[in-house]
């Protein structure tokens, strides 16, 4: 392959990168949040309940940026705390997937729609490139990350 392509197919994902930060940090704005706020809503939606701990090994957050994010979230009555019904000492964190949805679902129906419409388009094998390379690029930013993350 040469190079020219690789640059280009580099800058592509550069730009997808940036303009997804754009447009999630506007929707983000309409809901009421932060940018990244919204963005860690959707650790809940994908993983439910879970503890401090378990919500700053996802995010990578400090314990004192996750406690500030929880009270963010709770204040919006967005997710609640709970005592562990296993162990009362362990307190979790559980979302309102409902409430979550009433509020972000409208804000990317457009979006999601039109996007449906567009993987529609391509072929079979189109997709299973197009997954190859989405499959590949996560394990290589989780990769990347866990070389950062402290040990």
């Amino acid at each position: 392959m040469n190079h020219e392509a690789i640059t280009r197919v580099r800058k592509l994902s550069q730009q997808y990168a940036y303009t997804s930060i754009q447009m999630h940090e506007n929707i983000a704005r309409k809901a009421g949040l932060s940018g990244t706020d919204q963005k860690y809503l959707g650790f809940f939606l994908v993983k439910g309940a879970m503890t401090a701990g378990e919500l700053g090994e996802v995010t990578g957050l400090t314990s004192g940026a996750v406690t500030g994010l929880i009270d963010r979230f709770e204040k919006k009555e967005l997710v609640r705390r709970e005592f562990a019904k296993e162990d009362r000492r362990k307190v979790m964190v559980v979302p309102d997937t409902d409430k979550i949805m009433k509020l972000l679902a409208p804000l990317y129906a457009d979006y999601r729609s039109r996007s449906e419409e567009m993987i529609r388009s391509f072929t079979e094998q189109d997709l299973e490139i197009i997954e190859t390379f989405l499959q590949r690029s996560i394990e290589l930013m989780t990769q990347t990350t866990n070389q950062f993350k402290d040990k």
